[in-house]
């Protein structure tokens, strides 16, 4: 299977896309690009360091997750150990949900026609597990705008986590890489991934990208703010989660066992 770095282009591991997290970026950013103090916050917020992007407005890091300048500011508390090699994970910021919410979503005209689709399918997707919290497309007042990413972005797309009780309110979508119909199924895999993140999910295999990147071992290390194990996700591999890092070309990966736990536990 042809594996490409989810989110990163052009060999990049960037936004849940080029390698919706694929492979491992290989061309690495230079340590002058991003402060040495930028990069000891990053690492204590429990991120991976390597391979960090300075972008408009704040980091790239782990390929397709987006921090701005005020989250490395900010108060990070000690606290959310790992357990175990490959479960699901989750960050202390989460939506507020009380006992229902409905999220709001819009797709920008920067984007193809086509996506439309994709996105009708990532929100019957999480509606279909019945939790507190909803989603439905709108034209206006959204809460997560899903846009084209910047000309020569070198992700497949990006997004961040939520702050203030509140989902993180854009996901970029390298459509000149993907092109005007790259399939519905795959495209919602991967628009599914980055509003995970939207709302709060890590990566299933935080532990050791190359489980679906490739290439060698990565232990991107202790956690603190930044992983929060999920109870009764698996200790062992889950081949088929949405919130793998890296995802085959064309793959479809809509939500298995796993995922509906990790789901319904948060939400």
């Amino acid at each position: 299977m042809k594996m490409r770095r989810l989110f990163a282009l052009a060999a990049l591991a960037a936004v849940f896309g080029f390698s919706s997290c694929q492979q491992e970026e290989e061309e690495a950013i230079t340590q002058n690009e991003v402060s040495a103090d930028a990069l000891s916050q990053i690492a204590a917020m429990g991120f991976s360091n390597h391979n960090v992007q300075r972008m408009e407005g704040g980091y790239l890091v782990e390929g397709d997750i987006m921090l701005s300048e005020s989250d490395l500011s900010g108060y990070h508390e000690q606290k959310a150990l790992r357990v175990g090699e490959s479960e699901q994970y989750r960050t202390n910021n989460l939506v507020s949900v009380g006992t229902t919410r409905t999220i709001d979503i819009a797709i920008s005209t920067s984007l193809p026609s086509s996506y439309v689709a994709a996105i009708d399918e990532v929100i019957r997707r999480y509606n279909a597990e019945n939790l507190k919290l909803n989603f439905r497309r709108v034209s206006s007042g959204y809460d997560v705008l899903f846009t084209k990413a910047p000309s020569g972005a070198s992700y497949l797309a990006s997004a961040g986590f939520p702050s203030g009780g509140n989902p993180y309110n854009k996901v970029q979508v390298n459509s000149a890489y993907l092109g005007s119909n790259p399939g519905t199924s795959y495209l919602a895999t991967i628009l599914a991934h980055e509003l995970g993140h939207c709302i709060g999910f890590r990566h299933t295999d935080y532990m050791d990208r190359s489980y679906s990147c490739g290439g060698g071992y990565t232990n991107e290390g202790a956690s603190t703010v930044g992983a929060v194990y999920i109870p009764g996700t698996p200790s062992g591999p889950d081949p088929t989660s949405w919130m793998l890092a890296c995802i085959g070309t064309g793959q479809n990966r809509p939500f298995n066992s796993n995922d509906r736990v990790a789901l319904n536990y948060l939400y």
